[in-house]
């Protein structure tokens, strides 16, 4: 059985992989076989090697490692055939369906779902007005669909608010003074006067659409959380 390592091995002795996937991996038969010279008998007398014969010696084992192992075989990446499609959206998420982050920054917060972008990724909002998230892309493999519902049929989500909307600017590198940290010229960082006024103007009708129903306010406000005995298998959301 060929040698593997450690990873490799499902116990002490028995290999993970294959004979021949082993000699897959190792790709042996790229190398070119050379004639190996006779062993002789049975040497005589061991010959006094000189400080040149050693020389010698090292520049022809040399000279076979790179002719066995060649620098020029590159390993290729194999062809992807996968296409990129976008993540079909769960039964249970509707426009206005009120979600629950399980992670990132705003773990743990209540949000209310706008549309799916093409990127398979859900654009939320707090409303920010309400519990401070803003206009966010969130993976719907985070998330918990709730039953609470917000009314946006009169609600349009502007067609600008897409993948691209979401990527970082560049900003100017700092050379990292103490200057720049704590002197005078040091301010902030700032939200986008654009993105800010954005932000505004999608949660002006979502906020009025929040507003018609009693205490959902409040609850999108609140923090979800579980305590001691809690199951989030058995809870119905």
């Amino acid at each position: 059985m060929a040698q593997t390592a450690r990873k490799n091995q499902l116990a002490p002795g028995i290999s993970r992989l294959s004979r021949s996937k082993v000699f897959s991996k190792r790709a042996a038969y790229k190398i070119a076989k050379t004639a190996q010279p006779k062993a002789e008998e049975a040497p005589a007398k061991a010959k006094k090697v000189t400080r040149a014969k050693k020389g010698d010696l090292v520049a022809a084992l040399t000279a076979k490692h790179s002719a066995l192992h060649p620098a020029n075989v590159v390993p290729q990446p194999k062809a992807g055939r996968k296409s990129q499609r976008t993540q079909a959206l769960r039964k249970s998420i509707t426009p206005g369906t009120v979600l629950i982050l399980l992670a990132g920054r705003f773990r743990g917060k209540r949000v209310v779902f706008l549309k799916q972008l093409s990127s398979g990724l859900l654009l939320v909002t707090g409303p920010f007005k309400i519990n401070g998230v803003p206009l966010r892309r969130v993976n719907q493999a985070y998330v918990i669909a709730t039953s609470t519902k917000v009314d946006l049929s009169g609600v349009s989500v502007d067609a600008k608010f897409d993948d691209a909307y979401f990527k970082h600017e560049e900003e100017a590198k700092l050379k990292g003074t103490e200057e720049e940290f704590f002197g005078k010229s040091a301010t902030k960082k700032a939200a986008p006067a654009h993105k800010v006024a954005d932000q505004k103007e999608a949660d002006k009708a979502v906020v009025a659409a929040v507003a018609k129903t009693p205490f959902l306010a409040s609850y999108l406000a609140s923090t979800f959380s579980l305590t001691k005995g809690q199951a989030p298998h058995s809870l119905k959301f």
